[in-house]
């Protein structure tokens, strides 16, 4: 059995749309699982234009697992585009020097919420927007035109703006039994060989794979 080849940018032959992006993000701080594909017919090497205010001197990460599947659109707010709010003013005078330079000290207070960190398996819908430090868990879906502004839990259905949740996919034993099985981290033999169960939703044969 032979699966696609993880360091092929465009694993469908003659449909350039489809880019796994670990092979063309060149950012060090966005860090991308095999098998992770981006969707767009425009130009989906180009997967770092869709990360926004991602400025080296903050340090923040954007983090996505292996096997997700990112629709057309799809944006990633991150750290830098927070502002300082504690004062009367939100406007960012201290970073165009001069003068107005002086309140650097008072304006350096930006809003920090870590990383940016997608689970596995997960499926961002067209046009989703993930806001800064915001945590999506393994197998969770998000709608199409979501703002997402809160941590995400494994394996539920989130929508809206802001998105909220909309259903869970499994009970919750289920859940937690496949977040013990991580199927995505099995070697790609033996994803390969058990293709059908990891598709299917009989969880009996799913955790007796070999």
């Amino acid at each position: 059995m032979v699966a696609p080849d993880p360091k092929n940018p465009h694993p469908m032959a003659g449909f350039p749309q489809i880019c796994y992006i670990k092979n063309v993000v060149a950012n060090p701080n966005i860090i991308i699982g095999d098998y992770t594909y981006y969707d767009d017919p425009e130009d989906s090497e180009n997967f770092e234009r869709n990360v926004l205010y991602h400025y080296p001197f903050i340090g923040d990460k954007l983090i996505i697992g292996k096997f997700c599947a990112l629709a057309r659109g799809v944006k990633f707010m991150m750290n830098g585009a927070n502002h300082q709010m504690s004062g009367f003013s939100t406007y960012p005078f201290a970073i165009f020097g001069n003068d107005w330079g002086r309140v650097i000290s008072k304006q350096e207070e930006l809003v920090f919420k870590g990383d940016t960190v997608i689970g596995n398996d997960v499926w961002l819908g067209y046009e989703a927007v993930i806001m800064p430090g915001v945590n999506i868990g393994d197998g969770a879906i998000v709608a199409a035109k979501s703002v997402v502004t809160k941590d995400v839990q494994p394996y539920t259905i989130v929508g809206g703006n802001p998105a909220k949740l909309l259903r869970q996919r499994f009970p919750d034993e289920t859940i937690k039994t496949l977040l013990e099985i991580a199927w995505w981290n099995w070697d790609i033999e033996k994803i390969t060989r058990n293709l059908e169960k990891i598709v299917a939703a009989d969880l009996a044969d799913l955790k007796n794979c070999d």
